[in-house]
């Protein structure tokens, strides 16, 4: 074999290898952040249970403490009686029972919007976070549509966080009451969710 031929057959060599190692480099760096785990690992092993909680959700509008804020009042373009375009940040009480002075068992945050042009209905998008017993410092996350003139609107829990990892399930809302003068309310929540 002359030189030349050796020189050439070891170059396309020398080029195989390479582009071999980083095909082989690209594979590894593109799944390199995702990785297959043991489902034990995070608790997945054990009975899934469904709870039901019964919570009043207080939202409170009026006054100098109100626990909901509107941070984008309805557009003026649109003449309205929905009130579409409103945005309301939350930080409700969540209470055992429809007083708002009884037991705090935790706090409903996030914001709901009007998002409906010819009725009232709002995209609620909260946390559950509870601050009491075995349940405090986790959250039940709800995201869904509250067509507010209904007697009872379901909304899905579509996650959540500590003891509600994985969780699933759905939130019945119910008006106890409301103060039409003042927009004040108090919603009974019936959640039924599954978790480990």
């Amino acid at each position: 074999m002359s030189s030349k031929h050796f020189l050439t057959l070891f170059f396309f060599l020398l080029i195989s290898c390479n582009t071999l190692t980083s095909s082989t480099l690209e594979k590894e760096d593109t799944f390199d952040f995702v990785r297959p785990i043991d489902r034990k690992l995070l608790g997945l092993n054990k009975k899934e249970k469904l709870s039901h909680f019964k919570l009043y959700w207080h939202d409170i509008v009026s006054g100098k403490n109100p626990t909901s804020v509107a941070i984008v009042p309805p557009s003026s373009k649109v003449n309205s009686t929905t009130f579409f375009g409103l945005v309301s940040m939350i930080d409700n009480p969540l209470t055992l029972g429809p007083e708002l002075s009884s037991k705090l068992v935790g706090r409903a945050q996030g914001f709901y919007a009007s998002a409906s042009q010819e009725e009232i209905g709002f995209l609620m998008t909260m946390n559950f976070a509870f601050i009491e017993g075995k349940y405090n410092g986790s959250t039940i996350t709800i995201l869904g549509r509250n067509h507010a003139r209904n007697k009872v609107r379901e909304m899905p829990v579509v996650g959540g966080s500590g003891l509600f990892r994985f969780a699933r399930g759905y939130a019945e809302a119910t008006t106890h009451w409301i103060d039409a003068k003042a927009g004040d309310a108090c919603v009974e929540y019936n959640v039924h969710v599954f978790h480990y």
